[in-house]
């Protein structure tokens, strides 16, 4: 509780001066109320959610292969921002695809292949089909990897994959 010290001093010269008095608060009161408030907003409030990224496995029964070539886009990723793309999945050892380059700018770059790709595919068959396949070399930096895959959502590109590059692909990157 609130104390007063009241101390009385006599003058000097025999003259009677004003008392002074001093004054000590007790913050025990005050300190129990700052707890009470810390504890109720820890218990009422909602920590914050984690954030986390949708994974949509393929399915067991399906066949990797089953994509048309005309409704895929392969992306290769190497060292040092290179992109290396070409049309289909490539699988095709008869007909090996045709190998192009490009860079991470926002004209005459990798949006403008995802855009011309996604239009072509939607012209053909109606709606947003693309499917990009996203090769990356060991050699590639996580910042390719998280600027193609913010690619990805700006281009509003529904399916995507990450897959194990090949041989071969490692030697378009060259």
């Amino acid at each position: 509780m609130a104390e007063m010290n009241t101390g009385t001093q006599s003058g000097h010269r025999g003259g009677i001066r004003s008392k002074k008095l001093s004054t000590r608060v007790d913050m025990t009161p005050m300190v129990d109320l700052g707890f009470l408030l810390i504890t109720f907003f820890m218990l009422t409030t909602t920590l914050s959610q984690p954030k986390t990224m949708d994974l949509i496995m393929p399915r067991n029964d399906g066949d990797a292969s089953s994509l048309a070539d005309s409704k895929a886009l392969t992306i290769l990723i190497g060292a040092h921002d290179k992109i290396t793309y070409y049309a289909g999945m490539g699988n095709d050892l008869q007909h090996p695809p045709k190998i192009l380059h490009t860079s991470y700018a926002n004209t005459n770059g990798i949006r403008d292949v995802i855009l011309s790709k996604r239009s072509e595919v939607f012209k053909r068959f109606g709606k947003n089909d693309l499917m990009v396949l996203i090769k990356a070399d060991n050699s590639a930096n996580y910042k390719n990897i998280v600027d193609i895959m913010d690619e990805m959502l700006i281009n509003d590109v529904a399916r995507y994959a990450m897959v194990d590059i090949t041989p071969e692909e490692k030697a378009f990157l060259k």
